[in-house]
């Protein structure tokens, strides 16, 4: 004789009931008011560090900024190791209404960029850890570039935009927080070497990400 309940022991059970528990967390973590951090402005980002120094402050004009809708905005590019590195990053207080990063794999076509190469690769960081980051090299007429790009939130690195996303659920579960920034560097690759460009974005990287996760909430 079947014993009450024994239906909860079938696996159609056990993934019904999996589905209805999170969504319940999907609807409590985003009903709750959520936990906006209070962070600096990125305008006070450190004019110079490591070895690189401010060559040029760039500014983004309002039809741009209307379409991105991040919360803050840091665009420059700085000197140093021989070469300029120009540095982007918008941060996002919230997700909850929509605004997201706008991921340079979708926004760099659509300004006439080429991709040549588009890859991920690890650098390794002064305190001996490394972070994995997306690569790519896109072309537009003669001009050459070669980008690196990642999105930052809590101190993780991620590179995938997916795996970002799912990120954004369970902090809103557990933290009740969805602040992210999208973090770019684009570097000049110089009569096609591609090799010293790779170089030099790396050793930015390896210089601005201490000071990076500084001015990002942890």
């Amino acid at each position: 004789m079947p014993r009450p309940f024994d239906f909860l022991s079938s696996r159609t059970a056990q993934i019904l009931t999996a589905a209805l528990v999170i969504q319940a967390a999907l609807l409590y973590g985003f009903s709750r008011k959520e936990n906006v951090p209070q962070v600096q402005p990125l305008s006070k980002f450190p004019q110079e560090f490591a070895g690189w120094r401010l060559a040029h402050e760039g500014q983004m004009d309002q039809a741009t900024l209307d379409v991105l809708r991040a919360d803050d905005v840091l665009t420059r590019t700085y000197l140093g190791n021989g070469g300029y590195a120009n540095l982007f990053i918008a941060f996002f207080k919230s997700q909850r209404a929509g605004q997201a990063p706008h991921s340079p794999k979708n926004c760099l076509p659509g300004s006439g960029w080429v991709p040549e190469v588009s890859d991920r690769i690890p650098i390794a960081l002064p305190d001996g850890s490394a972070i994995l980051v997306n690569r790519y090299i896109v072309q537009k007429g003669e001009d050459r570039s070669l980008v690196l790009y990642w999105y930052q939130s809590h101190n993780r690195v991620i590179a995938s935009e997916y795996t970002a996303k799912a990120y954004v659920v369970a902090d809103a579960i557990r933290y009740n927080r969805t602040d992210t920034a999208l973090v770019r560097i684009v570097v000049t690759v110089p009569r096609g070497d591609s090799r010293t460009a790779n170089e030099l974005a790396q050793a930015f990287v390896k210089a601005a990400f201490p000071v990076i996760k500084q001015a990002l909430p942890a």
